[in-house]
């Protein structure tokens, strides 16, 4: 399972488009691969500790845990991120990907 983290705020233009490009990218993906793509979106908000980091780059996006883009998202560059994940993932966890 790939994990992507969405982290923005209500009432952020950006967040709202940053999530539109990873719902858009993600459905454009094959079904058994998007599937093995869990979204978590995180508001800094509701986490000081997320705030702290991230206030100043919201939207953030996070590909398992690690830094992928901040402001706005490429749906090409996200894309082969996921990709790439997704072939780490099923390379390091065969039982999972079928």
């Amino acid at each position: 399972m790939t994990t992507l983290t969405l982290i923005g705020k209500p009432d952020c233009h950006l967040c709202d488009v940053a999530s539109e490009v990873v719902d858009a990218v993600v459905a454009e993906l094959p079904d058994a691969a998007a599937e093995r793509i869990e979204i978590v979106e995180s508001s800094i908000q509701d986490d000081p500790a997320l705030y702290e980091q991230w206030w100043e780059k919201i939207p953030v996006v996070l590909i398992d845990g690690e830094f992928h883009a901040h402001w706005r998202v490429s749906p090409d560059r996200l894309r082969a991120a996921l990709e790439t994940a997704l072939t780490a993932d099923a390379v390091t966890h065969p039982e999972e990907s079928k």
